[in-house]
């Protein structure tokens, strides 16, 4: 009678279940690399679509080459928050860190077609429309100019709330209106002060040059004034 041999099956279960672990975590890895890449491919689109049209660089060649100039897209909000992969998709702007990501010393959003300042914590923000200005005529003794130049960031934090405050409601002084809240539109001159405690304080004037078929603005700006850093005192 032919007699079989028993052979070791548990071991090689074992060994048969640790190659296939290990099969399965070297494509999850490579997967995981695939995504990096993909995403990484992705920002680099994002940063061409969130660029200013090469005809708007050109014709504005000889303003932007001055110092604390620059020019900026910005996307609707309630757009595209949810297709980009830049937070909130590029809605935001900073006029110190010159990026689109929100939280770094944001200044500016678009949604809804209003512009707006104010958005972390007790910061805040005023904006009012000049009009149909020329940029370069608006300096820091402008009318529109001089409360927003000679403004006080308040230090304590009540007092920054009721700015805040004031800021949402809006506020008019020798006949220009100041608000969080303005609306968008093209070849308007804006003045800006934006509040950031801890990140940062300016006063821009801007001018939207251009609104696309998406609903994006572009805008030219110029630095006024980099006040120094507000720090708020919490008790």
């Amino acid at each position: 009678m032919m007699r079989f041999r028993h052979l070791p099956i548990l071991p090689i279960l074992v060994l048969a279940f640790g190659l296939s672990t290990a099969a399965i975590a070297q494509d999850r890895a490579k997967l995981e690399q695939e995504i990096e890449a993909l995403k990484q491919q992705i920002r680099e689109k994002e940063r061409e679509f969130l660029e200013p049209a090469k005809e708007d660089k050109a014709a504005f060649a000889e303003f932007l080459a001055q110092s604390d100039r620059g020019m900026f897209r910005l996307m609707p909000r309630e757009k595209y928050r949810d297709k980009l992969l830049i937070r909130e998709g590029g809605a935001y702007y900073s006029f110190t860190r010159l990026v689109h990501e929100y939280g770094n010393g944001s200044d500016i959003s678009l949604e809804q077609g209003r512009l707006q300042a104010g958005f972390l914590g007790a910061g805040f923000g005023f904006i009012t429309m000049i009009g149909d200005v020329p940029l370069d005529e608006i300096t820091l003794t402008h009318p529109a100019v001089e409360f927003l130049a000679n403004f006080n960031a308040p230090t304590a934090e009540p007092q920054a709330r009721e700015q805040q405050h004031i800021s949402g409601t809006g506020i008019a002084v020798q006949g220009f209106n100041y608000s969080r809240y303005v609306g968008a539109r093209v070849n308007r001159t804006y003045v800006l002060r934006s509040i950031d405690y801890h990140q940062s304080d300016v006063l821009v004037a801007f001018r939207v040059i251009r609104q696309d078929a998406d609903g994006s603005l572009t805008i030219i700006w110029k630095m006024l004034k980099d006040f120094p850093t507000p720090i708020l005192e919490r008790k």
